[in-house]
């Protein structure tokens, strides 16, 4: 069995976002890919959007028949919804402090009319993330700064096109599901998650802050294999 991971917004280089999580799902028998998204990246011009992602991620979940979990982390569950949708491979979806759109929802829906105060929103159609803050709200919980150094500059402009689109399909009707809660999260608060997990088949929460992978690795791998072992 194999874990595909999804990345979030405002961000590139998924597989390094995913690097702390190979070595303990390997010593859980998971093999891993990280998907690499469009729609956020250096060069504004050459951005995609939400449904370039989705055909990213579609071409790696199609590339085996092997039983996949496919871990979405943040707006990868916009991309995931639909990505994963009629795949009899994917036997188990995991939103991490995430959404589960409906077909016709977006991804402004559900992140309000005014954007966060760590956002910033460019006049090229693009939104970032704000450097200066983004280790206190999404990285707090990683002592390691030598990581938290390496994530911040891999923030990236992210497509606004992409927080207007939505999916058509919804892949967690029809796939079992389940909702990691972050209830250290400053990025989306305990309450906002947990109203999100509603349409999940199963929920947990787990003490850390927006990037689970990154602060508490081994507790999250654990929890994975886990999961994939009641998936098999």
């Amino acid at each position: 069995m194999r874990v595909v991971y999804v990345h979030g917004a405002c961000v590139t280089d998924g597989a390094w976002w995913w690097h702390r999580m190979v070595e303990p799902l390997a010593a859980h028998w998971l093999d891993t890919r990280a998907v690499e998204l469009t729609s956020a990246g250096t060069d504004v011009a050459e951005l995609g959007d939400l449904y370039d992602d989705i055909a990213a991620t579609r071409a790696v979940l199609e590339d085996t028949d092997e039983p996949t979990i496919v871990v979405a982390h943040s707006y990868g569950g916009m991309v995931v919804t639909e990505a994963a949708a009629g795949l009899a491979s994917v036997r188990r979806l995991v939103y991490v402090t995430s959404v589960m759109p409906e077909p016709g929802e977006t991804l402004a829906d559900f992140a309000g009319a005014e954007p966060a105060p760590w956002m910033e929103v460019g006049n090229d159609g693009t939104i970032s993330a704000r450097p200066e803050t983004a280790a206190e709200v999404f990285l707090q919980g990683c002592d390691d700064p030598a990581i938290v150094a390496e994530a911040v500059r891999r923030l990236v402009p992210q497509s606004m096109a992409a927080f207007g689109q939505s999916p058509a399909a919804a892949a967690w009707r029809n796939v079992p599901s389940t909702y990691v809660v972050c209830t250290e999260d400053r990025g989306s608060s305990v309450a906002w998650q947990r109203e999100r997990a509603t349409r999940a088949d199963h929920v947990i929460e787990i003490p850390t802050d927006h990037h689970p992978f990154l602060s508490r690795p081994q507790l999250f791998a654990d929890l994975l294999a886990r999961i994939a072992l009641a998936a098999r």
